[in-house]
């Protein structure tokens, strides 16, 4: 069955857990580039971070679709769960191309992507599929000269956060409310992810 979506945002990444700042981002590509909706795509396996996530894919995935509850144009897919193995992002773009055939595919990438991006599985195949959406990122400059990628950047007020410093901050059993949607701490806690306690709760 075809869509009639012309620009669609394809977003990765583990997910771990989501945040106010992954909304952030979509909301700004959507609103820059005009995309008819984001498709956030959590990883199985992502290549570049080849230790486990810190929890299931189940528990990100139903994370996943509470931050984007309610929200028009956010849509999750679970291409990448479904598939197993390493998630590449080019198997994905494939997929996406089949399925949306008249689509123009929007990858939305960070800045520390960007920086490692010709290391990719079929970078030169990627940029064929999707325009690169880049938003920036902490400890990473955006060079514009002397870059060999086209890319469109994002602009705008990002929220500097990342899942790496929220789970840090559970640890700490410092409040993260600030940092994700009240439903994504309510799950957190209701299921102990993220605590020293974690890996009894999520390996059942």
């Amino acid at each position: 069955m075809q869509h009639s979506f012309k620009r669609i945002g394809i977003f990765g990444g583990t997910f771990d857990p989501p945040h106010k700042g992954h909304i952030v981002i979509a909301k700004q590509a959507m609103k820059q580039l005009g995309l008819d909706c984001v498709y956030f795509i959590p990883a199985y396996i992502p290549p570049h971070k080849q230790q486990h996530s810190s929890t299931t894919a189940k528990h990100r995935l139903k994370m996943l679709k509470l931050a984007v509850s309610g929200k028009k144009g956010f849509k999750v897919s679970t291409i990448e769960l479904k598939r197993r193995g390493i998630s590449y992002t080019i198997d994905t773009l494939r997929e996406f191309k089949k399925r949306f055939l008249k689509a123009e595919l929007v990858l939305i990438i960070g800045a520390d992507n960007l920086a490692q991006f010709n290391s990719w599985k079929s970078p030169k195949a990627i940029l064929q599929l999707a325009i690169l959406a880049v938003y920036k990122r902490k400890g990473f400059n955006i060079s514009l000269k002397g870059n060999t990628i086209d890319f469109v950047l994002l602009k705008g007020r990002m929220l500097r956060v990342s899942s790496t410093e929220i789970r840090n901050i559970i640890k700490m059993r410092l409040p993260i409310r600030a940092l994700v949607p009240n439903s994504i701490a309510l799950y957190i806690k209701q299921h102990s992810l993220y605590t020293m306690l974690a890996h009894t709760y999520t390996k059942r």
